[in-house]
């Protein structure tokens, strides 16, 4: 399915619950793929994808009292989530002042940017998809299980 367009120059973002919706200008900045083991703990997935945002383009228009936030006082970078649904909402790296990052799949609509950057890659999961063939699980509409590959019976060079 092909992603609507965003009317009006402006894209919206909501968490899983409806509470918290954002909006943003655009274009978004940038957007990519982070990796980190950080991120995939924080978001509970082996990777999340970002855009980013000058914070002078992005406006919290629905529910602010309902985000929670959390700073790792090491790196100085603050996450911040819905506290009634638990989304994650917005990534504030500690260097970038200036510039907020928001999960690109809390926005039906384009951002303006398509992720063509990875982050961490070589922190990337070994349980992690990674364009394996699949086919459809008999049964279960909708679920995908990876092809098994059928080793070929090598000649016994004894033989």
């Amino acid at each position: 399915m092909k992603p609507s367009k965003a009317r009006d120059g402006k894209a919206t973002g909501v968490c899983a619950c409806g509470t918290v919706q954002l909006e943003i200008d655009l274009p978004a900045f940038w957007a990519w793929h982070d990796h980190s083991r950080v991120t995939q703990r924080a978001q509970g997935c082996a990777y999340a994808t970002y855009i980013g945002v000058w914070k002078s383009r992005f406006r919290v228009v629905k529910g602010v009292k309902s985000i929670t936030r959390h700073e790792d006082k090491v790196t100085g970078a603050t996450r911040s989530f819905c506290a009634k649904c638990g989304t994650p909402l917005i990534y504030e790296r500690g260097a970038r002042l200036k510039m907020v990052n928001l999960p690109r799949a809390l926005f039906d609509t384009r951002t303006g940017r398509e992720p063509r950057y990875h982050r961490a890659i070589d922190e990337m999961p070994d349980w992690a998809y990674r364009g394996e063939s699949l086919k459809p699980l008999k049964n279960y509409p909708g679920v995908l299980v990876v092809r098994s590959v059928r080793k070929k019976k090598l000649p016994d060079p004894m033989q």
